[in-house]
């Protein structure tokens, strides 16, 4: 079972999320979602449980509790979804953030 936790504590390690779990069974895995550019934590995450039985009674007991001076929120995580284009921005296309061409034109005015 893949669990989602959000609102964790930006100074929360992967080994303190593992151990959190643990206490009600098995964990495959507890990865801390972290920027790509910064490093710094995004404050949620995602625990992985293989029996179901055991996943659900951590999110009961977990949901809504305090976890190093946060409430976190626990639930199951939901598939990962494919992003949509976001409309081509940041292509390098001429088209930049106006894509309906009524922005500012330097030679207009």
């Amino acid at each position: 079972m893949n669990i989602y936790v959000s609102n964790i504590n930006f100074r929360t390690e992967n080994g303190s999320l593992q151990n959190l779990f643990e206490q009600y069974g098995e964990v495959s895995s507890a990865n801390i979602i972290t920027d790509r550019e910064t490093g710094r934590s995004r404050g949620f995450g995602f625990v992985e449980m293989p029996n179901e039985t055991e996943g659900q009674e951590a999110i009961e007991a977990l949901n809504n509790s305090d976890f190093e001076g946060k409430t976190i929120t626990v639930n199951v995580a939901r598939p990962k979804t494919e992003r949509s284009d976001r409309g081509n921005y940041n292509r390098g296309d001429n088209g930049g953030y106006n894509r309906s061409g009524g922005g500012y034109n330097k030679n207009r005015y």
